[in-house]
Parts: C-alpha cells; sequence; structure tokens
C-alpha cells in the first residue's frame, strides 16, 4: 500500500482555498471543526517571492479524511458564494454543531448556507434533502423546498413534516 504524502496532496481532486494571508490559521480551525482530521505539512515562500520570505505559502490539511490545500496569495481573489462546500448530516446535533462552529454571523445564513470568517460559503445540509429530492413525490418536494426556503439553519424535523404533509 501506498503512504500517503505529509503534504496530504495523494487525491486525484481536491479544493485549493486562497487565502490574502490567513491559510494557516483557516487549517487549523477547520481541522478543528472537522472529525477525523488533521493538518500536514506547511510550505513557507522563500526570497523574491510576491510575498514576505518566510511567510506561510501552503499548508496541507484533511477534513474528515478529505484532502485539502490553503494558499496565501495575497488578496487578489476573495471568496464569494458561487463556490460553496456542502456538509451533509445525519442528525439536527450535527447540523447545529457545524453551523454554530462555522458561521460568521449565524442569523445571516439562508437555506442552509452560511459564510464563516474567512469568507467561505458553506452549505449544512441534512441526509433527509439529498435523498427525498430524487423521490418522485413532487407535491411532497415542492413543500419540502417552500419549508426550506424560509429558513437560515435548516431543522430536520420541519423538512420531514412538511415533506410527509398530507
Amino acid at each position: 500500500m501506498k503512504k500517503p504524502s505529509t503534504m496530504i496532496l495523494n487525491a486525484p481532486v481536491q479544493p485549493c482555498l486562497w487565502f490574502d494571508f490567513q491559510a494557516e490559521e483557516a487549517a487549523r480551525f477547520y481541522t478543528s471543526v472537522f472529525p477525523n482530521s488533521r493538518m500536514g505539512t506547511i510550505t513557507h515562500y522563500g526570497a523574491n517571492a510576491p510575498m514576505p520570505e518566510g511567510t506561510v505559502l501552503t499548508v496541507g490539511f484533511e477534513l474528515n479524511g478529505q484532502p485539502w490545500t490553503a494558499l496565501n496569495g495575497g488578496a487578489a481573489f476573495p471568496f464569494n458564494p458561487a463556490v460553496s462546500f456542502m456538509v451533509i448530516c445525519q442528525t439536527q446535533a450535527e447540523m447545529d454543531h457545524y453551523w454554530s462552529a462555522l458561521a460568521d454571523d449565524p442569523a445571516q445564513g439562508q437555506c442552509g448556507w452560511l459564510t464563516d470568517r474567512f469568507g467561505l460559503s458553506w452549505q449544512i445540509v441534512p441526509q433527509l434533502m439529498v435523498d427525498l429530492l430524487p423521490t418522485p413525490d413532487t407535491p411532497g418536494k415542492q413543500r419540502l423546498m417552500a419549508a426550506m426556503m424560509g429558513m437560515k439553519k435548516l431543522d430536520i424535523a420541519t423538512l420531514q413534516r412538511a415533506f410527509s404533509q398530507a
């Protein structure tokens, strides 16, 4: 079996997040929020680079076993909601954990979407949505979507009731 790289670049496709200068801070924060997470190799800018020598360049890390890279590249490319990361949750307690840990302002989210303190967008989604949206019950899906549209943090019991109501 091949030993994983200490830089955690062993997956064929993985996110690379561009930060102004908070790559290490963000990676440490995210690894504290998700289970089965760890920090990997941290690299630094050398001489004659776009950032001061010794500044963190990249941080390899894993979130629940998924490799990620964080890059300090300066303010040229801020995050926006066009890209978000979905966290599929089994229970309301799990949803509550991620919502409270990640949301910069828990009152500002909409339809399960939130923005963290670094400006990155996340979707905190119950497995229930993943399971029910492909079903042929069109009226149930319409009620489910209507209920979701009125929520900030999603509530599994309310969504289930909306789908099941006759």
